[in-house]
């Protein structure tokens, strides 16, 4: 259940904001950002050990980011498929993915931002892509694409209202605090203000229905979680990105600036 907030203010300092919660199987292997990949030097993300991608990439120089949700929906042939964790790469780099053929690909969401804006595109597993341009304001995208309304979309009733808790609650609490403005400078509590504690899980039990940051035990050393929080913000001249280890320390010492 990799969640994706999207703060957009066209009139801020900082018009574009980014927390991205990774959850995945806490068994596979993964790396913190970093230049990981020689082939692409500039670019900064965490690596996936098990398929060499990532969930989020970012682009200093060009100042965009793209972080990536699994969907719903029927998957890619098994003979021609194609890791989704070089989709981020390729949309930082190249602009977009929308020269792509998407059918070796299984479904996905992927969130792709720059200082003027950010869009959505949703990948069903057939079909035609869909891209939505996110509108000013506070927006979330799920694993049933944005606001949860993909065409693609899990029959699981639990699933749906466990991304609908987790959705409601933050959305309400992070738009009940100041807009953060980050600098370039400064910790990761000073850029981003009263929306850390918010962010590093509001005090919610790890097994609520609608913890940010969470841990659900699937049985036979299957631990299903949150693995990692990103924090991303855009200006006409800033790009900054502050990441962590989930679940993140009480007193905030988890957080680290990425070098971009």
């Amino acid at each position: 259940m990799c969640t994706a907030f999207v703060s957009i203010e066209p009139d801020s300092a900082v018009p574009v904001l980014l927390l991205s919660v990774r959850d995945e199987y806490l068994g596979r292997a993964w790396q913190p950002p970093g230049h990981h990949w020689p082939q692409r030097p500039g670019l900064v993300g965490g690596l996936d050990l098990a398929a060499g991608g990532t969930w989020l990439a970012a682009d200093p120089d060009r100042r965009t980011a793209a972080c990536l949700l699994n969907g719903f929906g029927p998957l890619a042939p098994a003979t021609t498929r194609l890791s989704r964790g070089g989709l981020p790469l390729t949309a930082v780099r190249e602009g977009g993915i929308g020269h792509l053929d998407l059918t070796p690909y299984d479904p996905f969401h992927l969130v792709q931002i720059h200082p003027d804006g950010a869009r959505v595109t949703s990948w069903g597993g057939g079909g035609r892509p869909a891209e939505h341009q996110l509108p000013t304001g506070l927006s979330v995208v799920v694993n049933d694409g944005l606001e949860g309304t993909a065409a693609s979309r899990t029959a699981s009733e639990r699933i749906r209202s466990l991304m609908a808790a987790r959705a409601d609650h933050f959305r309400a609490r992070l738009l009940a605090e100041p807009r953060p403005e980050p600098t370039a400078g400064g910790t990761t509590e000073e850029a981003w203000g009263g929306w850390l504690p918010i962010i590093t899980g509001d005090g919610l039990a790890l097994d609520a229905d609608a913890a940010l940051i969470q841990r659900r035990d699937f049985g036979d050393g299957r631990i299903w979680g949150s693995s990692s929080i990103s924090l991303l913000a855009l200006g006409p001249e800033l790009l900054r990105y502050d990441f962590a280890t989930a679940p993140v320390p009480a007193d905030g010492s988890g957080w680290r600036r990425v070098a971009v």
